[in-house]
């Protein structure tokens, strides 16, 4: 028969020398838990137990994360309140337009209008014209003497962007697009973006004059940028729509050119 002293005890014998997890200071559990990628610390680390839960919820974790990501700098001290939404936003943030570069074809890109000559693509710098600033920019798409426009429809959720950090936070949209003419030809560029309901109800809208460019113009390439802040709740999609065409009328391939647009979401950094 088996002795009770093989049992396991459930008497409060003297503390194991071994430390714990549950042991460790405050500043050491943050130091730990800060390596470890957001996803396991929210959905497995917080439910540890009390107090880890208590650890992951603490702003120096997060301002600890975005220390060692590199989405900190001692001037966000002041404007910061949570870390943890701040960190999230710069990990999600990039360019949510797709083949922004025509590296791709018009892949992504909707024609909502194709008229002239249609749509074409060309190698930088292009008759007549000038390089990017930006020497990673190779190619970029040209309009004709009809109307031409294309349009992408970014769904916010599906980039991961849920409804409740768009409808409480409301993190900055910041949008960017670039367009040139050639030396030889004048042309018209437009631009209009919308930020929409889950049922495409426009809440608020970015639509400059459109802008004509004279014939004999300098060519250089020139980026119009607009900030969403303090929009309606209830965003969901964002609609972005650019072209133009030429304005003298000639067969081929003289009207604005475009390239290098660019949609995202969050801070500044």
């Amino acid at each position: 028969a088996r002795r009770a002293e093989d049992s396991p005890s459930h008497s409060c014998g003297p503390r194991s020398t071994m430390t714990t997890m549950g042991d460790l200071p405050e500043d050491v559990l943050v130091e730990l838990l800060s390596l470890l990628p957001a996803r396991d610390l929210l959905r497995t680390c917080r439910l540890v137990c009390t107090q880890w839960r208590y650890v992951v919820d603490l702003n120096t974790l997060w301002k600890r994360k975005c220390q060692r990501d590199g989405f900190y700098r001692q001037s966000l001290d002041r404007s910061v309140s949570d870390w943890r939404i701040f960190y999230m936003l710069c990990h999600l943030k990039r360019n949510l337009i797709k083949n922004p570069r025509a590296e791709e074809n018009f892949q992504h890109w909707t024609l909502d209008a194709n008229e002239g000559d249609k749509w074409k693509i060309e190698d930088l710098p292009g008759a007549h014209g000038s390089n990017m600033p930006d020497p990673t920019v190779h190619k970029y798409f040209v309009t004709s003497y009809g109307p031409c426009f294309k349009s992408q429809l970014i769904t916010l959720k599906k980039e991961g962007y849920w409804n409740q950090l768009m409808d409480e936070k409301r993190p900055e949209i910041t949008v960017k697009d670039w367009y040139a003419a050639r030396v030889d030809c004048g042309c018209q560029y437009e631009l209009t973006v919308r930020l929409l309901s889950q049922d495409y109800i426009v809440l608020e809208e970015f639509h400059p004059e459109p802008v004509f460019i004279e014939q004999w113009s300098d060519a250089k390439w020139r980026e119009i940028s607009h900030t969403f802040q303090n929009y309606p709740a209830g965003v969901r999609h964002i609609w972005f729509q650019h072209g133009g065409q030429d304005t003298q009328y000639w067969a081929g391939w003289y009207g604005i050119r475009v390239t290098n647009s660019s949609i995202t979401i969050g801070p500044q950094t």
